[in-house]
């Protein structure tokens, strides 16, 4: 086991950069007659998101079950689905989603009568029929991770109700998505919160056990080998309950949070598993007690549901100076005390609106953008010219292929570079960009902002 070598860049933030993204909110659901939980008064919890049959799926957990919301045309959403949970009432707090080869797999970490729910979603957004609803297999988890790549559903403690126990954690196989089958239980730590996985390897949010870093494709192997646990962090700044995170699409940073009133959200280099380090930490700048709780990365950009402070938008691209570059508050508290406000953000939809979940006031759908009047200048780079452009810029390097991605992560150019190095703009809108250059090794060795105008 190797332990996790520790360096700190620590950044306060409390002003957005020059290069705001404009958050816009396009369409707000809530529905008064629903109940709020008894303990935190949330009608609502987690949301999710996807793209079937050219539709915009929102998904959101209430205290009554699974609301589904055609959100292709957002001023002009609709709710066209719902699936009530098999435990239901103020009792509910938590629900969780992931959604894999055309089924939504469903959990709820309260209640004697919770099961795991799987939805077969590939007929929306005209219907949704429940597949498999069962605690046969389980019956509460706390949170869920599909692992795609491997077809693997990860379970975070996990409650059996006959015989009564409790798991950290639970690997089932997805080979058939409607009969999942246990294939190997984690409980080499006394809990798992939340997990992020790809290709089998499992990073680990272990509420007051920390983080940890486990390879688990040795599973796959003959004889079922045991999983082996590449690092361990205990010890780190604002280290309290580790509750979540999410990995850079470059697999080298990892967005990690802690929810504990007051402590800072961290960015950790995993870009070598023998020596990782905490790199920089930040917060939302609003209050001495505000508190991150779920984040997913898409790009350079970290998205976060802040809980009292709604979404917070923070551009990660340097991870060692972190810079908040939007937000939309979905919640006005009194006070910090508590849990309240947004819970769950989704920014992976084709179209780039980002779903967001409050506990209290229900779903959200916003689009962040930037508009070129709102730019006063951007950091010169003379590889990239003229900057800003208006039908084509050169590339003044030995690169030989570019990338460029909207500002919400979308990939909307990619281009071989010849020996003439100008790239024409074709049909791309006036706006702000990143632009990716890569030599002949595939490796990357620019990335930068460009201008149309």
């Amino acid at each position: 086991m190797k332990h996790i070598i520790l360096t700190l860049t620590i950044c306060f933030i409390s002003t957005f950069s020059f290069s705001q993204l404009n958050a816009n909110l396009l369409f707000h659901w809530e529905d008064s007659s629903l109940v709020g939980s008894s303990a935190y008064d949330n009608t609502y919890n987690e949301c999710w998101g996807f793209k079937i049959n050219e539709t915009e799926i929102a998904v959101i957990g209430s205290t009554e079950g699974t609301h589904f919301f055609d959100v292709t045309d957002p001023q002009n959403s609709t709710e066209v689905a719902f699936v009530a949970g098999s435990y239901t009432g103020s009792g509910v707090i938590h629900r969780d989603f992931h959604d894999y080869n055309g089924y939504l797999y469903v959990v709820c970490d309260e209640g004697s009568t919770s099961t795991l729910q799987i939805m077969n979603i590939s007929n929306l957004p005209n219907s949704v029929s429940t597949v498999y609803d069962s605690d046969s297999l389980f019956q509460k988890a706390h949170n869920i991770f599909i692992d795609t790549a491997t077809a693997k559903l990860y379970v975070c403690a996990v409650k059996h109700n006959n015989p009564s126990s409790f798991k950290a954690m639970e690997i089932y196989s997805l080979s058939d998505p409607i009969l999942p089958n246990l294939i190997y239980t984690y409980d080499e730590v006394g809990h798992v919160h939340d997990a992020y996985v790809l290709n089998d390897t499992a990073y680990l949010n272990c509420g007051n056990d920390g983080f940890k870093i486990v390879d688990f494709h040795y599973l796959d192997l003959p004889g079922g080998m045991a999983p082996t646990e590449l690092a361990t962090l205990t010890s780190y700044p604002d280290a309290g309950y580790n509750h979540s995170g999410w990995l850079s699409d470059d697999g080298n940073t990892y967005a990690m949070q802690d929810e504990n009133h007051g402590y800072d959200v961290k960015l950790l280099d995993v870009s070598d598993l023998n020596n990782i380090s905490v790199i920089s930490t930040f917060n939302s700048g609003t209050n001495a007690q505000c508190m991150a709780h779920n984040g997913i990365i898409k790009g350079d950009l970290l998205y976060l549901a802040y809980y009292h402070d709604g979404l917070r938008i923070f551009d990660i691209s340097d991870p060692s100076t972190p810079t908040q570059v939007s937000n939309y508050d979905t919640y006005s508290p009194s006070s910090y005390n508590s849990y309240k406000g947004a819970w769950g953000v989704y920014p992976n939809l084709p179209s780039g609106n980002i779903i967001v979940s409050d506990m209290q006031s229900g779903l959200y759908i916003l689009d962040c953008t930037i508009p070129v009047n709102t730019i006063e200048s951007i950091n010169p780079n003379f590889n990239i010219y003229p900057n800003p452009t208006k039908d084509y810029f050169n590339v003044n390097t030995l690169a030989n292929r570019i990338e460029i991605y909207d500002i919400s992560g979308r990939n909307i150019m990619e281009k071989t570079i010849f020996t003439e190095h100008k790239i024409y703009r074709e049909n791309i809108s006036n706006g702000l960009y990143i632009y990716r250059l890569y030599n002949e090794k595939e490796k990357q060795i620019e990335n930068g902002k460009i201008i149309f105008e």
